[in-house]
C-alpha cells in the first residue's frame, strides 16, 4: 500500500476489466472514477471494493467515513460511523 501522491494509469477495453484490475489489489482504501458519465461512476463505484470512492475530482464532505476495506483496514473514522464504534445497543422493556 502507497501513502502519497502517486497516480497509477493502466489501460483498458471495458467497464468490467477496469473494475476487475482496480479490486485486483488486497488493499482497499479509496479509488477514483472519472468519466463524464454519471450513471457509470455510480453503477462502478458499487462494484468498487474500497472503503471510498472519489468521483469526477469530489472529494467526501465534512461528516463522511473515512476507512478502508481489505488489507487497509474496516473501521471508519468521521461521522455516525467513526461513533458507532464507542456505541453499545441495549435493549429495555416496558419503558413508559
Amino acid at each position: 500500500e502507497i501513502f502519497g501522491p502517486v497516480l497509477t494509469m493502466t489501460p483498458f477495453d471495458t467497464e468490467e476489466e477496469a473494475i476487475e484490475l482496480a479490486n485486483d489489489t488486497p488493499y482497499g482504501l479509496t479509488n477514483y472514477v472519472q468519466t463524464a458519465d454519471k450513471s457509470r461512476a455510480r453503477r462502478v463505484a458499487r462494484q468498487l471494493r474500497s472503503g471510498m470512492v472519489e468521483m469526477n475530482g469530489k472529494f467526501g464532505g465534512a461528516g463522511s467515513p473515512f476507512g478502508g476495506m481489505k488489507h487497509s483496514g474496516n473501521g471508519r473514522e468521521g461521522g455516525t460511523w467513526g461513533l458507532e464504534e464507542f456505541l453499545e445497543v441495549k435493549a429495555v422493556s416496558d419503558w413508559e
